[in-house]
């Protein structure tokens, strides 16, 4: 499962990497768009980090606990990165309800990788 989150993270880095760019080069003279894209894009790289961070923390603590942080972390970017780049793109405002929801599982991830580490 560490590897999983290893690779899921290091492709999420990836893809942060190419919206980034594609935000600064796609979205110029869009400056409302561009933030919003911009968001998504620095989210999903702080979050495919904490991918990173799960794996690691699976090869010291072993157990299921550090992976749910790992797929709350994956469903987050999901839900809000993704969201916000539809939205950029020009998806219906609505999609704007899913945003909060991948926030949430942010949260959640974070929370559950404290607890793992704290529980050692």
């Amino acid at each position: 499962m560490q590897r999983t989150f290893a690779v899921l993270g290091a492709l999420s880095a990836a893809l942060g990497v190419v919206a980034g760019a594609f935000a600064a080069h796609g979205l110029r003279g869009r400056a409302d768009l561009l933030a919003v894209f911009e968001t998504g894009a620095r989210y999903q790289m702080y979050h495919a980090l904490g991918l990173l961070a799960v794996a690691r923390a699976l090869d010291r603590w072993p157990g299921g606990a550090a992976a749910v942080a790992g797929w709350l972390f994956v469903a987050g970017i999901v839900l809000f990165s993704g969201s916000l780049y539809l939205l950029a793109l020009g998806s219906p405002s609505w999609l704007g309800a899913v945003t909060p929801g991948g926030g949430l599982c942010f949260i959640a991830g974070w929370a559950v990788l404290a607890w793992v580490a704290a529980r050692g």
